[in-house]
């Protein structure tokens, strides 16, 4: 009996884009879906309004602003990481995928892998720290070649 070839799921996100790539058993790198941040692109007044507020003193007219409590550009990036990760557990639990990879810059990653379900984070075979969201199917082999022949050397 032959061994069943892994279905290698490779994630490349950043806090605005997420590509979702597929490694089959024709050995072919395959773009399957992607994402994009609906606010990713917005600014940040129609985000929201969290500019500062101003404090006054009691002794004096003079007001003083107040530092903003969030950066809300660095909050939606946030509440991406969230939907790629709810996108990521339920491909698990679908059994849509045997092995995952995940792409992303040092905090994107860290977000991620913090909503990843039990189930989902038993899949993660690596995690690289880069930013390869830009870069095209076919100029990726190089950056993701050890992760490729893992998978091409995986048994069931």
């Amino acid at each position: 009996m032959m061994p069943k070839p892994k279905r290698l799921l490779i994630v490349l996100a950043d806090g605005e884009h997420a590509r979702f790539l597929v490694y089959g058993p024709d050995h072919v790198l395959r773009a399957d879906a992607a994402l994009d941040a609906i606010a990713a692109h917005k600014r940040s007044a129609e985000l929201g309004s969290d500019r500062p507020g101003a404090s006054f003193h009691s002794d004096s007219s003079a007001r003083h602003a107040l530092s903003p409590r969030h950066d809300l550009h660095a909050l939606e990036k946030e509440k991406f990481a969230g939907t790629v990760s709810e996108r990521l557990n339920r491909a698990a639990a679908e059994d849509a995928f045997d092995a995952l990879l995940l792409v992303a810059p040092a905090h994107m990653l860290t977000t991620i892998r913090k909503e990843l379900s039990r189930p989902t984070a038993a899949r993660l075979v690596g995690a690289v720290e880069k930013d390869l969201v830009k870069i095209p199917v076919d100029e990726l082999a190089p950056h993701l070649a050890p992760w490729v022949r893992a998978a091409d050397r995986a048994a069931p």
